[in-house]
């Protein structure tokens, strides 16, 4: 009986906090990181129910049923969007997503010449784009998108090494993206990336200069010392000039389109993106880099991060609506029974329709649809049909609900 039970699917890369996502799930911590959980239906690791079965055979069986016709329709009978929690004690890869239209020319490609799909010589691991949005649970900082040409020359001014010398001149004698994609291929092209020594020169300069008191952004010079304790040696701590830094506060949301180069740091957030794992990696990972291939699809034009303001949905649901038809996120926060009520508190209309994923991240919420309850407590998901149609909830807690525009 729906709504299901829905069980996420763990992910231990080296970077993620042995605490925090075991705090947040009400599980034991043990010694080794727990960097995501992933709640959806994606081929790599869909979330099980407690039938053995997972969502994407659940959904394969009856994709109207579960999508509804529109959904299923639009996807190719797949769910379109995958919840995350992610957890970063230390700084991820340096980075960027295909477009959908790119990303289906590589997977053939690299399909027809028989490349597993776990291979590491891959770099598409599907044939979807992978747009995200990132919703701060705690502090949550972040590199994001390139900065002005001029602001960029600025940084790199000064500092007094060959690297940031060259970096400048290409910025000022071109201050246009040209320009901007010249620094920027002079930090990552296999054929021109610098030496070890070379990027330790930069960063012991910019350390320098934050001790001095003589930094025109300390706040991206620490990053950069921050990126060199965890990757010596790698060019992409030297990109860190040439991009947005970014500081997310608890229930701030910053959106992340196909093209962006972006680097997350460290903190603990929601993200729901586009259900894809392609990522292409530039530098600070000791994964495949491709740089030739972040090269062909990063948009090197000069933008601020892309915040997402949260708009009322209700008395006690706000929405985060990032400008995609995969996805939408949603965050209700029920207060508990008020005099007059019934013990377990007013019941409310949760907003959205469609296929759904909720997921309760404090306290306990009861769901009810016209197939039936479903009780969730701290740490744990549900999914939601879209033939259930109306869903309601109460209960005293916090619950973040995933679905469809």
């Amino acid at each position: 009986m729906s709504p299901f039970a829905l069980f996420g699917a763990r992910q231990r890369y080296d970077w993620g906090s042995r605490t925090a996502l075991p705090a947040l799930l009400g599980e034991d911590a043990d010694a080794e990181p727990w960097a995501e959980q992933w709640f959806g239906a994606h081929s790599l690791a869909p979330s099980a129910l407690q039938t053995g079965e997972s969502l994407d055979q659940l959904i394969a069986a009856a994709p109207a049923a579960m999508l509804g016709e529109d959904v299923a329709r639009a996807f190719g009978g797949r769910l379109p969007f995958l919840l995350k929690l992610i957890a970063a004690e230390r700084p991820l890869s340096l980075q960027v997503h295909p477009t959908r239209e790119h990303a289906e020319e590589s997977f053939a490609a690299e399909t027809a010449a028989g490349l597993p799909l776990d291979s590491p010589r891959r770099s598409y691991r599907d044939a979807n784009h992978k747009p995200e949005m990132l919703i701060a649970l705690t502090r949550f900082t972040a590199l994001c998108g390139f900065r002005t040409p001029r602001r960029a020359a600025a940084l790199c001014a000064g500092l007094g090494t060959d690297l940031t010398d060259r970096l400048h001149h290409l910025l000022v004698t071109t201050p246009t993206a040209h320009g901007m994609r010249a620094a920027f291929r002079t930090l990552v092209s296999s054929s021109l990336r610098p030496e070890s020594q070379t990027v330790q020169e930069v960063v012991a300069a910019c350390r320098a200069r934050v001790e001095a008191g003589e930094s025109p952004s300390p706040r991206i010079d620490r990053f950069v010392g921050l990126l060199a304790d965890h990757h010596p040696g790698d060019p992409g701590v030297v990109a860190a000039l040439l991009l947005n830094p970014v500081t997310l506060q608890p229930g701030e949301a910053m959106y992340v389109p196909p093209g962006t180069l972006h680097a997350y740091l460290q903190g603990t957030g929601l993200e729901i993106m586009a259900a894809s794992d392609n990522v292409l990696r530039a530098g600070l990972t000791e994964k495949t880099v491709d740089a030739d291939e972040v090269l062909q699809c990063v948009s090197v034009a000069a933008a601020p991060p892309l915040r997402i303001a949260p708009e009322h949905q209700g008395p006690v649901s706000v929405a985060y609506y990032a400008p995609v038809d995969d996805f939408e996120l949603s965050l209700l926060d029920l207060p508990g029974p008020v005099r007059g009520s019934q013990a377990g508190g007013d019941e409310h209309r949760v907003p959205g329709s469609g296929p759904r994923i909720l997921l309760c991240l404090e306290g306990s919420i009861t769901l009810r649809t016209s197939a039936g309850t479903h009780a969730l407590r701290a740490g744990s998901a549900a999914f939601v049909p879209a033939a259930d149609g109306v869903l309601h909830a109460h209960g005293a807690g916090r619950v973040v609900q995933a679905s469809v525009p």
